[in-house]
């Protein structure tokens, strides 16, 4: 790999290392409502997001404004509604993980994100007619099998996962559509979206407001470290490396996801899910099989 590209790939890396660790705060916080948990999360993105775009990033802000002044009203309602569409598939994505997480889980939740890459995909040549191989296909009849074996061990925690993998799977094919807006004020927008959707259900229903430091030290923890930052480097990554490649880097997040609910949390892994796992990770190496081959030559693409 070139040496220019590999801070790009190291970005992309560290980012979904990050979030393989998210599991650790959550379960900290799980004395708390999920719904309480996805409040706060919001709220404090929201704050720390919005004030590093005012600081750092004016001149993407009236780059975006400028773009969307030059379009016809129909694309500025095409937008508007890609916006509200995504934020409520994100905010549900946000919703179930937390639950997943602390309810169900942390296998559930870690092997929603070996499943949605392939839910991504499937979606992808179904709503925007993007063409697969014969070998991809292939891959997804293997992870279809694997979802059905591990189905047949625990029906609710496969449930649980496809649902979180379908919500982010669909949130990204609508990003794909927002190709000429800035990534990360749209992600900032989604927030604000998603504050002003919540706020509601928050002001009608909520614990009485947390006081601990543990409580607000975890919650900003969860905003920065395991939002707005891996966010930042999974952008500042697709400047050096293709999205594709980026998109076989999203398999450290469930590997150390995994790790971590095994040996730091003490789940308990059958031989079962041994094999059903097996079978997704030879999936995943098979739909990636073009990528992988060119990452380890020397006609690694530079993007």
């Amino acid at each position: 790999m070139p040496n220019a590209n590999f801070r790009y790939f190291f970005a992309g890396i560290l980012s979904f290392v990050i979030w393989g660790f998210f599991s650790i705060p959550l379960r900290n916080l799980k004395a708390f409502a999920s719904e309480e948990i996805l409040y706060y999360r919001i709220f404090t993105s929201l704050i720390f997001l919005w004030l590093a775009i005012a600081i750092f990033r004016k001149k993407q802000i009236r780059a975006d404004l400028t773009y969307l002044s030059s379009l016809r009203r129909k694309e500025q309602r095409n937008i508007f509604l890609q916006l509200v569409g995504s934020t409520l598939l994100l905010t549900a994505n946000w919703y179930t993980y937390i639950y997943a997480v602390n309810n169900v889980s942390l296998q559930s939740a870690a092997f929603a994100y070996m499943v949605c890459p392939l839910i991504t995909a499937f979606g992808g040549f179904l709503i925007l007619k993007e063409s697969l191989s014969k070998l991809k296909f292939l891959s997804l009849a293997i992870a279809l099998l694997s979802i059905v074996l591990l189905a047949t061990g625990s029906f609710i925690e496969v449930l649980w996962s496809v649902i979180i993998a379908s919500l982010w799977a669909f949130y990204l094919i609508i990003q794909r559509k927002m190709q000429h807006l800035d990534k990360l004020n749209v992600l900032a927008v989604q927030i604000g979206i998603a504050v002003l959707l919540m706020l509601p259900f928050y002001l009608w229903k909520h614990e009485s407001f947390p006081q601990g430091t543990w409580f607000w030290g975890n919650i900003t923890v969860v905003a920065i470290l395991f939002t707005i930052i891996p966010l930042f480097m999974s952008l500042y990554a697709l400047i050096g490396i293709p999205s594709s490649t980026l998109g076989i880097i999203i398999y450290i997040n469930p590997i150390i996801a995994f790790t971590v609910a095994i040996f730091y949390f003490g789940e308990h892994v059958d031989g079962h899910k041994v094999f059903a796992y097996m079978l997704l990770l030879t999936s995943v190496v098979l739909f990636n099989w073009s990528i992988i081959k060119l990452i380890f030559t020397e006609k690694y693409p530079s993007k």
